[in-house]
């Protein structure tokens, strides 16, 4: 078989310039998909990016700064300052930018004069933790800042802001300054480190006196050099306060308050003055106190304003709900009499006794003597129903409403709640809980003829130019008729005239009042206690038209002066004394002479058991001879006002004996009226199961004092 022949490829010849073209076409396509890619990125960059890298760029050179505007002052009503914050300085560490922690540690304690042991701890757990925030020291002033930064000046160090030391940085803030210290310190309260109130005022008007956070930015150059500032945000600037005390009247009540408590050796004290017509307090003082300068270490019970926020039984003073409901419902006037001869009274198998009572008096005698006899059968006559609605009406078992934290509402049980002799212990002051704000605030009802001011501390808050924000108006409710407040006027003079309140009676000013000694309840007695009371003394001056009203009470006092009339009432007297004048009130008295019969110092007459309440000794009686807008008591041969002769007039709570001239008998002197407010516990007896309304209240709890 013939074989094929053998075909021969012919090789096609390249055409260099077309190869050389597809090439170059090659590259060009590569660069036009490389351009496109770095084109889109850039538009996504540009377009979906640009915010977040102008802030990551921004970062890099600007710091956030946070700062607080500094707090709203408070202020008196004489524009005293009496709080107000200052611009400080405070230094903290960046432990990232600290090579030497042990040496940094060592440098900064002997700065500040103190064991290192505490800052090289703080310092290398946060070194560890990987923190960069820890502070070194708060809050100093000025001058102290510049001390340590001299100091710790490491002149090889080159650093845009001081301190001069590796990791060592300022932050401005801002600390509170009491300029009064220990002046109404329960009532403005203080701040503590991170500038919120925590107490008083302070603390109730938080939102008002807090200083808004500022927040700006800060750019720098490559050097580290601020060369721009802005601030982010419009905020609302903080307020001052202005408040209705004034420094002048608290510090002389304070005064006083502090040697009536050490005078009588008591626990702890309130006062409160206040003006009956428009509900303004001018002073509302506790002693102890504490200087809100310096609160470490200051126990917590010492921060609380007790005025306020302490419920306590009131005793007698209680008596003016008594008998204000019973003058207004017409069921007795002050001439009336009431039998108290037989001394004593059963109520549900509760037997009331009273020393004071031997015959018949009339109501006026009554309430001048604190006789229990006459004020339970007055409650009784009142009934349970009117009785619990004047308490309410006169403010007792709500809050005032005052501007202050942590206000107490009180203790007033419905008569629902009643045991059978509730009543009866309500009429002489027992089996209520009130507040020194809450039984000042209904004798100023009286002292406003009938009219109940809600009480206020807050005069107005404003605007640091001087911009009033708001202004606080009085709030007025009548609860009695204006005859029977002077009715019960009347009556509370003679407390201080011939009375249990004869310590209270003032030079140059009428003044009228009523002095309450009560039981206190022991928590662990579980009962009310015989040996501990709490004394007060509430009163107003002048007595026909009041000015000022004046609370002070007393806890436990000891010794053997411990009623209201011997501890608070002579309080009263030299608050009254001092601050009439101040308030430009005119002397409504002519007082020449006291005529006075010796009054020993006073003395139990009877153990505690034997008789409760105030314990009364024998007291002379002291006579003060005035002459008042109503016509002259006695013979009157002095000057008006308090420009008399004091060589003259014989102090109240220290009298000297009278000697009668040759020839004249001396009369015996006359005891002074003994004041009953607390009850005697009845004896342990069967009673009734299930039978509330016959039980005893001696044999239950009563207010928690």
């Amino acid at each position: 078989m013939p074989k094929r022949p053998t075909v021969r490829k012919i090789k096609k010849k390249e055409n260099p310039v077309q190869t050389a073209f597809s090439r170059f076409l090659f590259i060009v396509a590569i660069f036009v998909i490389w351009i496109g890619i770095i084109g889109v990125r850039l538009v996504h960059l540009q377009v979906n990016e640009s915010d977040w890298l102008r802030e990551k760029a921004l970062n890099q050179r600007r710091d956030e700064l946070k700062s607080k505007m500094l707090r709203g002052s408070i202020l008196d009503r004489t524009e005293r300052t009496l709080a107000l914050s200052v611009k400080v300085k405070s230094l903290y560490a960046d432990p990232a930018e600290i090579e030497d922690v042990p040496a940094t540690a060592k440098a900064v304690a002997a700065a500040l004069k103190i064991k290192p042991n505490e800052i090289l701890s703080n310092l290398q757990e946060a070194k560890d933790n990987k923190k960069r925030f820890v502070w070194l020291a708060r809050k100093l002033d000025e001058d102290a800042a510049q001390k340590l930064n001299e100091t710790l000046k490491d002149i090889e160090l080159k650093k845009f802001d001081e301190p001069r030391f590796p990791g060592l940085h300022w932050k401005e803030e801002q600390k509170r300054s009491y300029p009064y210290a220990a002046l109404a310190s329960q009532v403005v309260g203080f701040s503590g480190l991170d500038d919120i109130g925590q107490a008083g005022i302070e603390m109730a008007q938080e939102e008002t006196l807090r200083g808004a956070v500022v927040k700006k930015w800060q750019i720098r150059d490559r050097l580290g050099r601020v060369y721009d500032e802005s601030e982010t945000e419009v905020r609302e600037p903080p307020k001052d306060i202005v408040l209705t005390l004034s420094h002048s009247i608290q510090y002389k009540v304070e005064e006083a308050l502090s040697q009536g408590v050490r005078s009588a050796n008591a626990k702890s004290g309130m006062a409160i003055v206040l003006d009956p017509k428009t509900g303004e307090i001018l002073a509302m003082a506790n002693y102890p106190t504490f200087d809100p300068n310096k609160v470490q270490g200051v126990a917590p019970e010492m921060f609380t304003n007790k005025t306020v926020q302490s419920i306590y039984s009131p005793g007698s003073v209680f008596k003016l709900v008594t008998y204000g409901a019973a003058l207004q419902e017409n069921l007795l006037t002050p001439e009336a009499t009431v039998d108290t001869s037989q001394g004593f009274i059963e109520v549900a198998g509760h037997r009331f006794s009273d020393h004071s009572a031997s015959k018949s008096m009339t109501y006026l005698n009554a309430l001048a003597v604190s006789s229990n006899l006459a004020a339970i059968k007055t409650g009784l006559r009142v009934g349970e129903d009117r009785f619990y609605n004047y308490a309410r009406r006169f403010g007792f078992g709500e809050m005032t409403g005052i501007d202050l934290p942590a206000e107490a509402r009180g203790q007033l049980r419905p008569p629902d709640r009643w045991w059978g002799d509730s009543l009866a212990s309500m009429s002489i002051g027992y089996e209520v809980g009130v507040t020194a704000l809450q039984m000042a605030t209904a004798y100023a009802t009286v002292a406003n003829d009938g009219v109940r001011v809600k009480p206020h501390i807050i005069k107005e808050i404003r605007y640091s130019d001087g911009k009033v924000f708001s202004r606080t108006e009085p709030q007025k409710t009548q609860v009695i008729s204006a005859e029977t407040a002077r009715a019960l006027r009347r009556m509370m003079r003679e407390v201080v005239l011939k009375g249990t309140g004869k310590r209270a009676q003032l030079d140059g000013y009428t003044s009228a009042g009523k002095t309450g000694t009560a039981w206190k309840y022991d928590p662990k007695l579980k009962k009310v206690s015989s040996s501990k009371y709490i004394s007060s003394f509430i009163g107003f001056a002048p007595a026909d038209n009041p000015s000022v009203v004046i609370a002070v009470i007393l806890d436990e006092p000891q010794g053997g002066a411990r009623d209201g009339g011997q501890v608070s009432a002579p309080i009263f007297h030299q608050i009254a004394t001092q601050i009439l004048p101040e308030m430009n009130v005119v002397p409504d008295a002519i007082v020449e002479q006291t005529v006075a019969q010796e009054i020993p110092q006073e003395t139990k007459t009877k153990s505690i058991e034997e008789q409760p309440g105030e314990n009364k000794p024998v007291e002379k009686e002291n006579k003060t001879i005035e002459k008042t807008s109503n016509g002259t008591a006695g013979k009157t041969v002095g000057k008006l006002g308090t420009k008399f002769n004091k060589e003259k007039v014989s102090k109240r709570e220290t009298l000297a004996p009278f000697k009668p001239p040759k020839g004249e008998k001396k009369e015996p002197a006359k005891p002074l009226p003994e004041e009953k407010d607390s009850a005697k516990p009845a004896p342990n007896k069967e009673k009734p199961k299930n039978d509330t309304k016959n039980k005893s209240s001696a044999e239950r709890i009563r207010i928690v004092t």
